[in-house]
């Protein structure tokens, strides 16, 4: 509707309310009537006036109450008023606007007033009856700078006294100084965004470079410093756009976009800014000993993001004029029916954290719990995967692992080596004697094998030999280097019992018969005393001392 039109209607309503209160001031020998007897006449003498070809702000300024304000000071309002109604992109509809003389407000007040709210996104500006006229609210009137100073920061209002004198020609609905305008805008946002990327890039440049992680700055500063980049273009925007002024229509999308684009690259950013504090994490959890937290790294990664991208989402509507609060509404009740189906899901939740929390295991342990036995790989918002020396994958609900019994091996400080040396019951008490010595002896030469405790001794008759208890451990922190110590260890047991006689025994049955001429004893002669056979064992661990000092 142009200004052609609202002078028609005005006329027209005059009219139509002969009776209606009005004023007039001589204008050029013109007499300007106005109507202020409705929030609608109200709401047209003030804009209608200040339009560009039937500018005559005297008038629209009536809709400020003259026994408050004076006509200088009214004036003022009125431009102000309009300049944020401009700046903001408030599409005013006249056809939704009361037209009722006795308008009351029942909705938005207690107790039903004679006041008529603008717009839902300023309940700060609004108008009230006084006597049988509407005028803006002096409480609007006394906040009417402070928001236009919100909407035209830095003093860039005055801008607009200077602005229109760059050309007042007008094409395709914008004057010249518009476009003026226009054009420095975008090469002002270019500018900016490209100096912004370059200090952004040169910034995370140097921090990760100080932590040792040049090689991935590449992989993380342009999706990082684009969308910041765009960030400041918008906060720039949003601050000079409103001086370009543009037609209600234009203005109101405008508008939309710039705030809709301001939460949208402000979620983007800190998206991808989640990677670069996860790489920070990951490096911190890389200094301690557990290895749970590197595991808790990426989970936490997902988990700020897609708070990041709620958080975001909300933002955008609430920017957009979209009442949230149903939604969040909508999203606690919806809450409530997804816990109630998904109760399994949340308490795997609730366990992983206590995993988590208590780290009954970490990553790399070997754990066993009932039918469970292997090495911990993964452990998960839901599960926990385990890899079986079957090597196959086990995954188990972290709700039941919180409540299992676990067995850590992997948090043993020393790994235990038990077993029985079988010996033939013909070796002589001598013999023995220095064989478990010698045993003793190879435990102590051993570089990882525990000093302080271990029970070498003979113990226990069986059927078909004596056995000597070997119980000892060893001093390493995997399964693979305990293989190797025990492989090492039984390799100089076998070579000590080689070097003083000693027979290993195995389930035998013996059948004693006539010893014939012609036929040797199967039995061995013992015939060297203890000295000896201590000389050949002192002999021996020399030998295998300069050997482990090799």
């Amino acid at each position: 509707m142009n200004s052609k039109t609202y002078l028609l209607l005005a006329l027209s309503l005059l009219l139509l309310f002969p009776f209606a209160g009005y004023g007039q001031q001589e204008q050029d020998e013109e007499v300007l009537e106005y109507n202020l007897t409705s929030p609608y006449y109200t709401i047209f003498t003030h804009l209608n006036y200040l339009e560009d070809d039937n500018y005559f702000p005297f008038v629209a300024a009536k809709s400020i109450n003259p026994e408050i304000f004076s006509e200088e000071e009214a004036i003022e309002i009125v431009i102000k008023l309009r300049q944020i109604y401009i700046g903001e992109g408030l599409d005013i509809e006249f056809d939704e606007i009361p037209r009722d003389r006795d308008y009351l407000d029942t909705v938005l007040f207690a107790s039903p007033l004679h006041r008529y709210i603008i717009s839902p996104r300023f309940s700060e500006i609004y108008l009230e009856k006084k006597g049988e006229r509407w005028f803006y609210s002096k409480n609007t009137c006394e906040q009417v700078a402070e928001i236009h100073s919100r909407i035209y920061p830095f003093g860039t209002a005055n801008l607009l006294k200077i602005l229109p004198h760059l050309g007042e020609r007008q094409i395709l609905d914008l004057y010249i100084w518009q476009y003026i305008t226009i054009l420095l805008l975008i090469l002002f946002s270019f500018f900016i965004y490209k100096l912004f990327t370059l200090i952004f890039e040169k910034l995370i440049i140097g921090v990760m470079t100080n932590f040792r992680y040049r090689e991935k700055v590449r992989k993380y500063i342009l999706p990082v410093a684009r969308p910041f980049s765009m960030l400041m273009v918008i906060w720039f925007l949003v601050n000079f756009v409103p001086l370009i002024q543009l037609p209600t229509t234009m203005g109101k999308y405008v508008v939309i976009i710039l705030k809709a684009g301001w939460p949208v690259f402000g979620t983007v950013f800190f998206y991808r800014f989640v990677d670069i504090l996860a790489l920070y994490f990951a490096r911190l959890a890389s200094k301690t000993e557990t290895s749970l937290d590197d595991q808790i790294v990426p989970l936490v990664r997902k988990a700020l993001k897609v708070f990041v991208v709620i958080i975001g989402s909300l933002y955008i509507l609430n920017n957009l004029d979209v009442d949230i609060v149903p939604i969040l509404a909508g999203l606690s009740i919806g809450g409530l029916a997804f816990a109630l189906a998904a109760q399994d899901t949340i308490k795997n939740f609730f366990g992983s954290i206590m995993i988590f929390v208590d780290k009954p295991f970490q990553i790399g342990d070997w754990i066993t719990s009932g039918d469970i036995d292997g090495t911990v790989e993964e452990v998960g918002f839901r599960s926990t995967r385990i890899r079986t020396f079957r090597n196959s994958v086990t995954s188990v609900p972290n709700g039941k692992m919180a409540d299992l019994t676990i067995d850590n091996h992997g948090l043993r400080i020393y790994r235990r080596f038990s077993t029985s040396i079988a010996i033939t019951y013909d070796t002589p008490a001598d013999l023995i004697q220095v064989f478990v010595d010698g045993l003793k002896k190879i435990v102590e030469a051993h570089s990882q094998t525990r000093k302080d405790f271990y029970q070498i001794h003979l113990n226990n008759f069986a059927d078909s030999s004596l056995k000597v208890m070997f119980y000892i451990f060893f001093t390493v922190p995997t399964w693979d280097e305990e293989l190797l110590c025990r492989h090492e260890v039984m390799l100089e047991i076998i070579k000590l019992a080689e070097k003083l006689g000693v027979r290993f025994a195995f389930p035998t049955q013996t059948l004693h018969v006539e010893t014939f001429p012609e036929k040797k004893s199967l039995t061995p002669d013992y015939t060297e005393s203890t000295p000896q056979l201590k000389a050949k064992m002192e002999a021996y661990l020399k030998k295998l001392v300069k050997q482990n000092d090799k």
